[in-house]
């Protein structure tokens, strides 16, 4: 890693210095191109099954049709949290469609000090916009699939309407590698699957390997406990927030 850049430029500056701290070069390491791309994915798949620095909160647009409920997402979307639709009685095909900081702009008297309406007109409108909406349905209940990346409108759609859904998705596995919290992470647990799998090729051979001096013992078993007491200590970190997760909220039961 270069001096004063924070994580990885990429896949393979990690597989370097994999390569350099377990003395590849130096001694004979046992384990190719694959092992390593193993022990990374292992290293990922891990901090994302438990650590919040996984996930990033965004938007994604989709454009309803008529008839239509099924929606496929991009992969990455992990987890829809809500619909946003732009206007009121949109599905009808009758109502106004607007934007409420267009209506703004055309309407700048609302918000000018020392003339009628001001800031209360317009608070006051919004609010009788979103309780018409909560009363008439204007928004869309879903469910959503993250296996088959699905999402369904419990509704007959009508028109088509841009909505905007608010998402949870997987950060991409560039920006982890080069994030000052989760690279430090991902490279000493990839460093511990390495050493795991080093371990286990190594084991296979208790009795030693034959030498000019005698029978050279190998190192697999300690290399093993090594490497499962690293993942243990690694995985008890994010539970502990050390590498800049956040917690999660009061649990009750």
């Amino acid at each position: 890693m270069a001096i004063n850049q924070l994580g990885y430029q990429s896949r393979e500056q990690l597989i370097k210095e994999l390569q350099l701290r377990l003395a590849d070069g130096i001694v004979d390491v046992e384990l190719d191109r694959d092992h390593y791309d193993i022990a990374i994915n292992k290293a990922i798949s891990t901090y994302r099954q438990l650590s919040s620095g996984s996930v990033e909160e965004s938007v994604v647009f989709i454009q309803t049709q008529p008839d239509v409920t099924d929606y496929t997402l991009p992969d990455e979307v992990m987890e829809v949290r809500r619909l946003f639709r732009r206007g009121v009685g949109t599905n009808s095909g009758t109502g106004s469609n607007f934007d409420p900081f267009d209506m703004a702009f055309n309407n700048m008297y609302l918000l000018n000090a020392g003339q009628s309406g001001g800031l209360a007109t317009f608070d006051a409108f919004s609010q009788y916009k979103e309780t018409v909406g909560r009363l008439f349905g204007s928004e869309y209940d879903f469910t959503y699939n993250r296996n088959t990346k699905v999402l369904k409108i419990l509704r007959n759609v009508r028109v088509n309407e841009e909505v905007a859904v608010e998402v949870y998705n997987f950060v991409p596995e560039h920006i982890l590698l080069s994030d000052v919290y989760a690279s430090p992470w991902l490279s000493n647990y990839a460093m511990a699957t390495a050493k795991q799998i080093l371990g286990e090729a190594r084991s296979k051979y208790q009795s030693g390997l034959p030498g000019a001096g005698g029978a050279i013992t190998l190192n697999g078993d300690a290399l093993k406990g090594e490497a499962l007491q690293e993942m243990d200590m690694l995985k008890q970190s994010l539970h502990n927030m050390e590498e800049g997760n956040s917690p999660l909220g009061f649990i009750i039961g």
